[in-house]
């Protein structure tokens, strides 16, 4: 049995299956390509990661000294109030 184009449904059937393998084969294709690139980009990416992490530790580094003078400037403030306080309620000579 066969329909209007003259082919058998078997034919057909096997015609679908060219047309699939044919895809899949196109997929596999552009795949391997895809992969491809994405291993060429690996290392620029490994660097890029390293360097955020260094600059992440150096960043840390830096906040720590920062915070630290800041605990020294209050405590220095601190100090000088005490003193001026001191001083004011000292009686003037």
């Amino acid at each position: 049995m066969s329909n209007a184009d003259g082919r058998s449904f078997e034919e057909r059937v096997f015609a679908r299956f060219d047309a699939i393998d044919s895809g899949l084969f196109d997929l596999d294709a552009r795949l391997q390509k895809l992969e491809a690139r994405a291993d060429d980009t690996k290392p620029i990416w490994e660097q890029v990661l390293k360097e955020i992490m260094e600059t992440r530790c150096e960043l840390s580094k830096r906040l720590d000294r920062i915070e630290a003078i800041v605990h020294e400037t209050r405590a220095d403030l601190r100090d000088a109030e005490d003193r001026i306080e001191k001083l004011e309620s000292e009686p003037a000579a």
